[in-house]
């Protein structure tokens, strides 16, 4: 059955990182651009939910969706052991092989994984595999069709393994298989939500920069304490580390981020929250949008450098949302943003509201 999409609801390489004292994957530099890119799918505060695990007896599943990074506690023991932050099974006695079902937070392209395995050295999984399904149902059934979205990929102790994905299709719900048993420290599920929009009524306002309706960050020239792609995040910022902030500027220019819309449209409001950024907030900002109809998004970078303006350069204080509608300059529907902060800093939510083209 085709799950319905409006709630708003072949592989290459993997790529390995090790090291004791690991960064957080997305302030990793050397991890893959599809992790700061787009949005985790298996994020439980957005509604991904570990449904079912054949087994869990040294630490539960939903520890493997945590959104933080995994820590190792020396000498923190419970009733079945030594105490993991992570999902990690009994040792298999018998044939076959371990697995977790995930309803991901919205049915999405995934663009691709992280298999982490931080702190299990002893304990991991050989190799780990995922499949994919559609199903309308909380729990697919047992007749639902699952087909492989990451074959069979050979894990090591300690480490983030990165997976590039290029499959078009839209999922619902994954299963992870850990073969033949072991522990997985995180699930990390990269992707682009779908959502039906067809059912958006006409003139109605929709956040087009809004990650789950599908945006997403086409680059940022820098993201030193914080990735740009978290100002798409729902919600106000949870603190000053929940939003994009650059390093001290030390030579002249601005930092800027460039957004691919969900939907192309007409921005009417523009709201830039400065939450939590207090002694760090941009000076000003400035937005500039244009209509894209080729190209790719590496080239967007030196075009979007001459895309017309916005909103012209606007001050900005700490800790605030910013809104802007009078000060928008009419350019008709527009398919991507470039947000400029002078010179830098913090920002920690950025909403466009639209109708939709």
């Amino acid at each position: 059955m085709a799950a319905d999409f409006s709630a708003g609801f072949p592989l290459s390489d993997t790529h390995s990182i090790t090291g004791d004292d690991m960064a957080a994957p997305i302030l990793d530099p050397n991890a893959p651009a599809f992790t700061r890119r787009y949005m985790n799918l298996a994020d439980p505060r957005l509604g991904a939910k570990a449904l079912f695990a054949s087994d869990e007896f040294f630490a539960p599943k939903e520890r493997m969706l945590d959104p933080e990074p995994a820590v190792f506690i020396p000498g923190k023991y419970d009733d079945h052991g030594k105490w993991m932050d992570g999902w990690e099974t009994r040792r298999k006695r018998t044939t076959g092989h371990d697995f977790c079902v995930v309803r991901l937070a919205r049915p999405g392209v995934v663009y691709g994984v992280d298999l982490d395995t931080s702190h299990f050295t002893g304990n991991f999984p050989p190799a780990a595999s995922i499949d994919a399904c559609v199903s309308d149902a909380d729990t697919p059934p047992d007749d639902a069709v699952w087909e492989t979205l990451v074959p069979a990929t050979t894990l090591a102790g300690n480490q983030h393994h990165y997976v590039d994905v290029s499959n078009p299709r839209a999922y619902t719900h994954l299963r992870v298989n850990l073969y033949p048993d072991g522990g997985l420290a995180r699930l990390r599920v990269y992707g682009q939500p779908q959502r039906d929009w067809s059912r958006a009524a006409r003139g109605e306002l929709v956040d087009l920069a809004a990650i789950e309706n599908g945006a997403y960050l086409v680059a940022a020239n820098n993201e030193h304490f914080g990735p740009a792609s978290r100002m798409l995040m729902p919600g106000r910022g949870a603190n000053m580390g929940d939003g994009w902030e650059t390093r001290r500027r030390r030579e002249p220019g601005n930092d800027w981020a460039i957004v691919a819309l969900a939907r192309p449209g007409v921005i009417r409001r523009v709201e830039v929250d400065t939450a939590h950024f207090k002694g760090n907030f941009p000076d000003r900002c400035s937005l500039q949008a244009a209509r894209v109809a080729g190209g790719t998004d590496a080239s967007l970078v030196t075009q979007a450098m001459f895309w017309p303006m916005l909103l012209g350069e606007q001050p900005l204080g700490m800790d605030s949302v910013h809104t802007f509608e009078t000060q928008l300059a009419a350019l008709g529907p527009v398919s991507h943003v470039r947000l400029n902060i002078h010179p830098d800093g913090g920002v920690s939510r950025l909403r466009l509201w639209g109708e939709l083209a």
